[in-house]
């Protein structure tokens, strides 16, 4: 195998259901991790570990937390999934994807080690095998690591977190996780350790879990109690432009509470993502000790991140929003990011999502604000079929005079920008495929 595209077809081929594989447990990918060194090395280079896992918010966490770190100055191993248009999307270094020599080399060594043992691995397991050969082999200075699913079996729970962040439990993933809050919330709180923080950014977290971290003596830093966020008001009458971060340290007094005020808006859109930069904040609190990150560092990582495809507006005309949304808690929250956008005539919006979502949950909260929809299957053979998709929207009082069909993002986004006005916005959303076709239409990376 010669190049990378030869490589993913041989690591999709591993298992019958390709990237959609999923076996959850930690047996097989450890054995090949021994094989590989990678605990040996990990001592050795001696790289604090973030660990970020949760329903919804992961991604802006984790851009947070890598923009911080870099423009602290450290060397920056981040590692998120799925990718957008390509894969080395998903092991950066810096903010700068992995190169495919870097990951050529990798993946042989991958394979080489799980040949010698003579287990097979998911997509996931090879490539989360694969991205922390390329932090070794680069000798970052300090990880963030995004889970793949759930947590306590995800193979990303292999490394030894420094730092553990839960940014949200909602209904995802049931087969998997489990078919209530509670069932997920302890699938998520698996990636803590005794003795270790752990961030918390739901503020109605399930008690048993919350009982279980106690159980295990991690160090938690909870929503609203640890740390938190407030906009500040802004000046005579007009709308607030800064914000304020608390955190008290657990165990100590409510005077000891330290502030920082005079915060800029991060650079990501969305009311939601004050709370995923005060959770980024936490974590990165929680290691100064080792890794030192001044506020002029937190400050312009906050500000000048970007993240495509979580609330990306793109100006038009007409303007175009693209949202992963593909959950019923993120679409309420991209309903009411929509409502604070500036007025559109018309919201087109268009939509492909996997079969075994919530699809209802997830159109729901976009049924009023959406006038004109633009159904498509994914090139996935977990996709919702139009038919689904125009059956559910008829079921929430969509008139079928608004809902066309096509045979694929690309198109349904071409005909959209074809009937959208300049006063008109169209909206991208419903899974990661839906909008990286559309990215790719427009002939944007991600």
């Amino acid at each position: 195998m010669q190049t990378l595209d030869q490589w993913l077809a041989h690591i999709e081929a591993m298992h019958p259901r390709g990237v959609a594989g999923i076996e959850l447990g930690l047996d097989r990918v450890k054995v090949v991790s021994e094989q590989l060194g990678q605990h040996v090395a990990l001592a050795a280079l001696a790289a604090p570990i973030i660990t970020v896992a949760g329903t919804n918010g992961k991604g802006s966490v984790v851009a947070y937390l890598s923009n911080m770190l870099d423009r602290a100055g450290y060397k920056v191993g981040t590692y998120t999934s799925p990718h957008l248009i390509h894969f080395n999307e998903r092991i950066r270094l810096n903010g700068q994807v992995a190169s495919d020599a870097a990951l050529l080399l990798a993946f042989e060594q991958v394979e080489a080690a799980r040949l010698a043992v003579g287990l097979s691995l998911t997509y996931f397991e090879f490539t989360t095998l694969a991205a922390m050969q390329v932090f070794l082999a680069a000798g970052v200075q300090v990880m963030v690591l995004e889970v793949g699913l759930g947590g306590r079996l995800d193979a990303v729970n292999l490394y030894e977190p420094d730092v553990s962040v839960v940014t949200g439990v909602a209904l995802d993933h049931q087969d998997y996780l489990g078919d209530t809050r509670e069932a997920i919330a302890l699938e998520k709180i698996g990636i803590a350790r005794p003795g270790k923080p752990i961030v918390v950014a739901a503020p109605d977290m399930p008690l048993p879990a919350l009982k279980q971290l106690a159980e295990i003596g991690a160090k938690v830093y909870l929503i609203g109690e640890a740390y938190g966020f407030e906009p500040l008001p802004g000046e005579e009458g007009l709308p607030s432009i800064q914000w304020r971060y608390w955190l008290r340290q657990p165990g100590t007094k409510p005077e000891e509470m330290q502030r920082r005020g005079g915060l800029a808006y991060p650079g990501l859109r969305g009311k939601i993502q004050l709370l995923n930069a005060a959770t980024a904040m936490t974590a990165i609190e929680c290691l100064q000790d080792r890794l030192p990150v001044a506020m002029g560092a937190v400050r312009r990582g906050l500000l000048e991140t970007e993240l495509a495809g979580r609330f990306q507006v793109i100006p038009g005309p007409p303007d175009l929003v693209l949202d992963v949304a593909h959950n019923p808690d993120a679409a309420k929250v991209l309903a009411n990011n929509l409502s604070h956008l500036p007025f559109a005539h018309t919201q087109h919006g268009v939509v492909g999502m996997m079969a075994d979502k919530d699809i209802a949950g997830v159109l729901a909260p976009l049924a009023k604000a959406i006038t004109r929809w633009y159904l498509t299957p994914l090139d996935n053979p977990r996709s919702a079929t139009v038919d689904q998709l125009r059956e559910i929207l008829c079921s929430l009082g969509v008139k079928a005079s608004e809902i066309e069909t096509y045979e694929n993002p690309r198109s349904a986004h071409a005909a959209a920008r074809k009937n959208a006005t300049e006063s008109d916005r169209i909206v991208a959303f419903g899974s990661f495929l839906t909008v990286a076709d559309v990215l790719r239409d427009l002939g944007r990376a991600a």
